[in-house]
């Protein structure tokens, strides 16, 4: 069974567009509530819920982690920059995850896999850190092996791959099945090196029929795609759907 970790920081896009200036970041009339659609899709099947506190926290904002974590009853998975103010937000927070992702403020969302070679003291530091506090640290890096492998001599009981490159490039069958191989190499080398796999990014519902059989996975964090169909479907199918493809 692929378990299914659901980001809703897309939820909070909306919410911002509209009201970003306003004083609070839920009640009266500003809507959507990003932890109201993270309950249903719980409800609905999701085994853990995503949520990236980027830097200029364009989307989800400090009181919607605080009031995720007093709500939810899966599992809270913080994506972060590995920076000294974001160790110290999750170590007061305490999630069950982190996932340290890279950030650059001019893309739209998480573009490419995070450099944990040129990043290594860093990575080290934090990864110490939420080991000590006891959550379970993921590094979201491209299926390289170089990167695999440091990430598992820096004790990281995961990873999570960047499936970007493979959505991207998934009309294309040629590029297709390059980018799949390379996911799946990967993934059989985290397995051997004691890492537990997970992956994202790109994923919808027509490239999760190959996605899914990638070896070893345990879990796919899906935003945008459930997002998106939930506007049409609601939330509760969308995510019921996806858990049917995942685990076919």
């Amino acid at each position: 069974m692929i378990l299914l970790g659901v980001n809703i920081d897309h939820c909070a896009t909306l919410r911002q567009a509209r009201y970003k200036q306003a004083a609070s970041t839920v009640g009266r009339n500003v809507e959507p509530d990003p932890v109201t659609l993270a309950v249903l899709a719980e409800r609905a099947g999701a085994d853990g819920i995503t949520v990236h506190l980027r830097e200029d926290r364009r989307h989800i904002q400090e009181r919607d982690v605080w009031r995720l974590r007093e709500t939810i009853a899966t599992r809270l998975n913080l994506e972060m920059a590995c920076t000294p103010a974001m160790t110290e937000f999750a170590l007061k927070l305490k999630p069950e995850y982190v996932c340290l992702v890279p950030e650059n403020r001019e893309e739209v969302t998480t573009e490419g896999g995070l450099d944990v070679a040129g990043n290594r003291d860093r990575v080290k530091a934090t990864i110490d850190a939420m080991t000590a506090a006891g959550i379970k640290t993921s590094l979201f890096i491209d299926p390289d092996t170089a990167q695999i492998e440091l990430a598992a001599k820096l004790g990281a009981p995961f990873v999570e791959l960047h499936t970007g490159a493979y959505a991207n490039a998934y009309f294309d069958d040629t590029a297709r099945d390059t980018e799949y191989k390379r996911l799946a190499t990967g993934a059989a080398l985290a397995h051997n090196c004691g890492i537990r796999v997970n992956a994202g990014h790109g994923i919808n519902y027509v490239n999760i029929e190959q996605i899914r059989d990638l070896p070893h996975l345990h879990e796919l964090n899906i935003g945008h795609s459930i997002i998106s169909r939930a506007l049409v479907t609601g939330i509760d199918e969308a995510v019921r759907e996806m858990k049917t493809r995942m685990n076919r």
